[in-house]
């Protein structure tokens, strides 16, 4: 590899036989050296062997090794040159994301209700493996939610119009094809809206710790002492059956478009062809369908926060700020090579992040930009950050996810065993409710990276701004 400068390091196009354009990971020393410690750096070469892929194989400071691209990879194909779509440059969990609401409260509001409040949230959005929620959807309201996203929610009176204006592409995607999504993934998605699920997902009661940007946080309506509540979920199992359903597909069309390949789960077919359009309307569906499992959350959320401190709406003030997904695929514009195009950007454990004038910003931030939401672990902080115009150059738009794991679960349950998950966090004044011990102990703060060093290098590369950190007091993990 070749290191540009302090931010950024080129895996040269010769690195590997095949690669039709460089890689470029975002890193400083510190992170380059965990990095290194994967074949997440062979994952950035092998991606810049797709057909019609065009820029650079891209790769946030938080990239670990994934199923295909890596977490925290970025590429972009060109329709008009034969790019491809692939369900490994998205990932399993389609449209996991993350969203922030923002309240009137300040800590010493919550400080002597969290435990309850902790419980009030546990009970309401459930939370595990496998988890059910208080809705059933029936075929035809199924196929309603993979077409309308979180506009779904919301006629059914969970949320407000103005959620959705906070929300990435309005909570819903155009060219959903419920046709093109199997039974056994909706059969798999007909219990499971409204809910967290399991692994690194979670629901997180904060306060504003520190402001970087004051004209920036004042337009997000962030300062500092103010209560705020994180929320990270997917598609569930519906997406994942997606995904699953796919990547049978798509090795099919390896073979029937004679498309070579270092790794086969990165299996992908043309964008223009059936296989391509059939996975881009189910990505749909199921990037629809975490949107309005988030909005719907969302509305139960705010219910938990006026039973447990006994407030109503007008006193909590809960809104959103914003929604954002991490593992999608779309066609947006950018400029490549001089003129504007049509380019599918893949962004697996990625944030989209748009500078301030671009019209797809909500109108109340256009001024300033895109709300960057990059949640770290359970047990020490986040970042809210705003996108930036020289991501638009450099990144097709997109910043980084996450703290990014540091370590597999296994490793992480072996180093936690005899400890006191819950126990610890209580003693950093954090309250942690889940479903189960394993999941607790698979998140420890210490699989992850430090948020901070993740955040550092997008600041320095330039490809997002830091605007305010966020502190944990309550936790309800997945």
């Amino acid at each position: 590899m070749k290191r540009l400068d302090p931010y950024r390091w080129e895996v040269p196009i010769d690195y590997k036989e095949g690669m039709r354009v460089p890689g470029l990971i975002y890193a400083d020393d510190k992170l380059m050296a965990d990095i290194e410690k994967d074949d997440c750096v062979e994952q950035v070469a092998n991606a810049a062997t797709l057909p019609g892929i065009v820029g650079r194989s891209l790769a946030m400071p938080d990239i670990h090794f994934g199923y295909g691209l890596p977490i925290g990879g970025v590429i972009a194909t060109d329709p008009d040159a034969d790019g491809v779509i692939t369900p490994g440059g998205v990932g399993f969990d389609i449209n996991c994301g993350v969203r922030l609401l923002t309240t009137n409260l300040k800590q010493e509001d919550v400080q002597e209700h969290m435990r309850p409040l902790i419980e009030s949230l546990f009970h309401a959005l459930p939370s595990g493996l496998g988890s059910k929620g208080k809705i059933t959807l029936s075929q035809s309201d199924a196929k309603k939610v993979v077409t309308k996203g979180s506009r779904w929610a919301v006629e059914q009176g969970f949320g407000t119009t103005e959620d959705l204006d906070h929300t990435e592409s309005g909570g819903a995607m155009e060219g959903a094809d419920p046709d093109a999504i199997s039974k056994k993934a909706f059969d798999r998605g007909r219990k499971q809206l409204g809910t967290l699920g399991s692994g690194n997902h979670f629901a997180e009661v904060q306060v504003v710790d520190e402001i970087y940007e004051a004209d920036v946080a004042k337009a997000f309506g962030l300062w500092k002492g103010q209560i705020t509540l994180m929320i990270h979920s997917g598609s569930r199992g519906f997406g994942h059956q997606v995904c699953t359903d796919y990547l049978v597909v798509m090795e099919h069309a390896l073979r029937k478009y004679d498309i070579q390949l270092p790794d086969k789960q990165l299996a992908c077919a043309p964008y223009s062809s059936p296989e391509g359009q059939d996975y881009l309307g189910a990505m749909v569906g199921a990037a629809n369908y975490a949107w309005a499992n988030r909005q719907a959350m969302t509305h139960w959320a705010r219910e938990a926060f006026e039973k447990a401190l006994g407030m109503g709406p007008r006193d909590l003030g809960m809104k959103l700020l914003y929604d954002v997904a991490h593992n999608i695929v779309k066609l947006e514009e950018h400029t490549h090579e001089g003129r504007k195009r049509p380019l599918m950007v893949h962004r697996k454990g990625a944030t989209r992040a748009f500078p301030k004038g671009h019209p797809e910003v909500p109108e109340a931030y256009r001024h300033v930009g895109q709300p960057v939401l990059i949640p770290g672990d359970m047990g020490r902080y986040s970042f809210i950050l705003v996108g930036t115009p020289e991501a638009m150059e450099e990144t097709w738009g997109s910043s980084c996810h996450g703290a990014g794991r540091l370590m597999s679960r296994k490793a992480a349950t072996r180093l936690a065993k005899g400890r006191s998950i819950f126990r610890e966090m209580e003693d950093k004044g954090i309250i942690l409710r889940a479903a189960g011990r394993r999941t607790v102990v698979e998140e420890i703060s210490e699989a992850y990276k430090d948020v901070s060093d993740v955040v550092r290098v997008v600041q320095g590369a330039g490809i997002a701004t830091t605007v305010a950190k966020v502190r944990p007091l309550g936790v309800v993990k997945g």
